[in-house]
């Protein structure tokens, strides 16, 4: 095992999720800055890290990470959450060009080149522009929430102080189609970024009744991030036993160049 310091811009903050051998934790993407390549940082036990080392997306953060020896993910990386030093952030100036100088070289070209590249030579992340994109939801199996309610109950044994985070109730849903490649059978994945998970348990105190709620939710995920003025791109990771099951980590939207304001140029 040789540790290294990475540097990398968090794209990816995944909802909490028990585990029973780490606790809670977040899984975390983004991208190595050393290499221009996609790194999975994992196990983060975010709620607990301190306060200066808790990041944003689009946060470049130093850590002390080493290649998985339990996950052949090319990506993987455990990581030494004590060693997190949050040295940046990149803002949205500029029609979010610090951010697309980092991120569009990653670029897929389909989320079925991505599919087909994960059981060709086991690729687990990767970003692609979608077509055609619809939003939907979907009733949380009940034996779901009772097994996260019965992990919990043994995490709590150890950190009574912990309380959970809510799951949520639905499985939100993209479906789609790659854009420019005429024989894409369609897509439909889950979304699993923390920021829709976030927002059902935020926004239902200001929308009291659930249709307004999911409404409003819809209108967010679909209308505003998937819009004609926008340049959108999905995020996308698979599951560590189920190597087949991709899921949406996330969103990329930054503005077509077309929709930025124009500079005045002053008449002589």
């Amino acid at each position: 095992m040789q540790w290294k310091l990475k540097k990398v811009l968090v794209t990816v903050k995944a909802y909490p999720n028990p585990s029973k051998k780490y606790g809670e934790t977040v899984c975390v993407a983004g991208i190595d800055l050393d290499t221009g390549k996609w790194i999975r940082l994992y196990p983060v036990q975010y709620r607990d890290l301190e306060d200066d080392k808790k990041f944003k997306k689009y946060s470049i953060i130093e850590v002390r990470a080493h290649k998985a020896s339990d996950d052949t993910r090319p990506e993987s990386f455990k990581v030494d959450a004590d060693s997190i030093r949050v040295i940046d952030w990149l803002d949205t100036k500029d029609g979010w060009k610090k951010r697309k100088e980092i991120v569009l070289p990653t670029l897929s070209s389909s989320c079925c080149d991505i599919l087909t590249k994960s059981e060709e030579i086991g690729i687990s992340l990767g970003m692609f522009k979608p077509y055609r994109v619809s939003f939907q939801r979907k009733n949380m199996k009940l034996q779901d929430e009772q097994e996260r309610e019965a992990c919990y109950a043994q995490l709590s044994f150890y950190n009574k102080s912990k309380k959970a985070v809510e799951d949520i109730p639905f499985d939100f849903r993209y479906q789609f189609y790659c854009q420019g490649k005429d024989d894409c059978p369609g897509h439909d994945l889950p979304i699993i970024d923390w920021e829709i998970g976030q927002a059902y348990r935020s926004w239902r105190y200001n929308y009291k009744d659930k249709t307004v709620l999911l409404q409003k939710i819809k209108e967010r995920w679909l209308d505003n991030l998937c819009a004609d003025k926008r340049n959108t791109y999905f995020y996308v990771g698979n599951m560590k036993r189920f190597r087949q099951n991709f899921m949406i980590l996330g969103v990329f939207y930054p503005p077509h160049e077309k929709c930025l304001p124009t500079m005045k140029i002053p008449s002589e």
